[in-house]
């Protein structure tokens, strides 16, 4: 059973009117980049708990986490509330696999996201050991519209202090000038991904993460498999390995 600490928000940040972050500060355990604990709240006198990453590093006290806002969502339209000062609960020990720890070694590492499943990416970014792992790091963010394009000065502040990290941002819903059109599964069948950032994925050199809703990360998956990447389990190291943000 989950053990539950008192956190104070610390801050709120708006990034449009369904896209949320929320920082808060509590003496949680340590936790690994790309993990993920659980917040909640009293709604009705009954607790209310669901599973958010953590955006920041491991060794930054203010926890942050990238939220959109559901329409009479339980949780997420009460957290959307909050003000600074506010109180909530969080659990003092985080979960999941969704580490570096789990990744072979490789030459690149291909970071797929869609949504808000960008956040665990940014927090394993900003650990630093990515940085030692994999000589090329490219972090890709899948959303509708320009709009929904968050944390975009944090982004641009890695690739400045880190040379080998590339960036590539896909709208679904609008032409995009400063980056690509579609769907990133199809963009990768196609090639135009590959193309786009000038790198050339092999098997026996480039890992796969690949974290958003259930349907991407399957079609992501089942795309990369005709091409000769195999899903990676402790058992049979492989290139793929997943987080559904659901």
């Amino acid at each position: 059973m989950a053990k539950w600490l008192t956190a104070k928000v610390k801050n709120i940040k708006w990034w449009n009117d369904k896209l949320f972050s929320i920082i808060v500060n509590a003496p949680i355990n340590s936790f690994q980049a790309g993990q993920f604990t659980k917040l909640a709240m009293n709604v009705n006198s009954k607790r209310i708990a669901r599973a958010y990453s953590f955006v920041n590093a491991s060794n930054n006290k203010d926890l942050e986490f990238y939220l959109v806002k559901v329409e009479q969502g339980k949780l997420t339209c009460p957290l959307s509330d909050l003000k600074v000062g506010d109180k909530i609960e969080i659990s003092q020990t985080a979960s999941g696999f969704f580490t570096l720890d789990e990744v072979p070694k490789s030459e690149q590492l291909w970071l797929l996201s869609t949504g808000t499943a960008i956040g665990p990416f940014l927090s394993i970014l900003q650990q630093g050991e990515v940085w030692h792992k994999f000589k090329e790091v490219i972090l890709v963010h899948g959303v509708r519209e320009k709009e929904d394009l968050s944390y975009q000065y944090l982004i641009q502040t890695l690739c400045d202090e880190n040379p080998q990290l590339k960036f590539v941002s896909i709208l679904s819903r609008q032409k995009n000038p400063s980056g690509l059109t579609g769907r990133i599964p199809s963009l990768i069948a196609s090639g135009e991904l590959m193309k786009f950032i000038d790198l050339k994925p092999e098997p026996k050199l480039s890992q796969f993460m690949i974290c958003g809703n259930p349907d991407m990360v399957k079609e992501t998956s089942l795309t990369l498999n005709k091409l000769g990447y195999e899903r990676n389990r402790r058992r049979t190291p492989g290139n793929i390995t997943v987080e559904q943000y659901w």
